[in-house]
């Protein structure tokens, strides 16, 4: 199964920055890619969260459970319904002397066999410019506050 990792270093606190993270039905508002996130439900420790998205102009929808490890500056995340078979990672922060290193995993599968070995490569670099973008955005939005 493919896996994407891309991280960035942001130049502000840990906790300022897990605030932005945290906060994902933010997202929209500074992600250019991240169309729309509603919170379906929420409690202690958790989130369930539908989103809407753009990658390379295509539209992509799904609902993911979202883990909230505070003490760990971690969320995982993982699809309960959408558009791919599998959807699934973990955002981590961690403290270095720049600022906050934040890392993007994402794990996918389209559940299409025949098409993996078509799609795989060409979904892996769209995912990674796609990530990418998200955490510059998180980035310029620090910046900005």
């Amino acid at each position: 199964m493919p896996v994407v990792e891309v991280n960035q270093t942001v130049p502000a606190p840990i906790a300022k920055v897990w605030a932005v993270v945290s906060d994902m039905a933010s997202y929209p508002k500074f992600m250019k890619a991240v169309q729309s996130i509603t919170i379906l439900e929420q409690g202690d420790g958790y989130t369930v969260s539908d989103w809407v998205a753009r990658l390379q102009g295509a539209r992509f929808h799904w609902v993911e459970k979202d883990l909230f490890h505070p003490e760990e500056y971690r969320i995982t995340y993982d699809q309960t319904e959408g558009d791919l078979k599998v959807f699934r990672g973990y955002w981590q922060l961690e403290e270095v002397a720049e600022g906050t290193r934040v890392t993007l995993v994402t794990e996918f599968e389209f559940g299409v066999p025949m098409l993996s070995s078509l799609l795989n490569p060409v979904a892996k670099v769209a995912l990674r410019e796609n990530s990418r973008s998200m955490l510059e955005a998180i980035g310029k939005h620090m910046e900005a506050e």
